[in-house]
């Protein structure tokens, strides 16, 4: 019996299109780093955003829960925005220095890992 989370792709034999995958859920962070480092944003621009990079669909708590995490680890700051006139303040994020250099990391690993998956797309 496959193990938890194992098998997302295939349902009763059939491909499972709009599931999101491990892989998916792993370039969650990097891309977050990618565009808080391009501009300082609110959760929900940044939800919206992932999809220009070909993150999706992924449900707002995952983007959020990562977020906090990267709070946590000091990899960006959060700032209220108060003059949002479009509703209550919001939390607009940006890098710290620890950040950037989170982002440089994760863009060294993105680059092994684009190997990897074109040697197993050539195979």
């Amino acid at each position: 019996m496959p193990r938890h989370k194992r098998g997302w792709a295939i349902k009763d034999g059939h491909h499972r299109e709009k599931r999101r995958t491990p892989l998916t859920v792993a370039l969650i962070e990097p891309a977050l780093l990618i565009l808080i480092e391009e501009s300082a944003r609110h959760g929900y621009a940044l939800h919206s955003a992932l999809e220009d990079l070909g993150i999706a669909p992924i449900h707002p708590s995952v983007v959020y829960r990562t977020l906090r995490q990267m709070e946590t680890l000091e990899w960006i700051e959060a700032v209220w925005d108060t003059d949002n006139e479009q509703g209550p303040p919001r939390k607009m994020f940006s890098l710290t220095d620890k950040g950037r250099a989170a982002h440089h990391t994760w863009q060294n690993e993105l680059v092994k890992a684009q190997k990897s998956i074109q040697i197993m797309l050539d195979r």
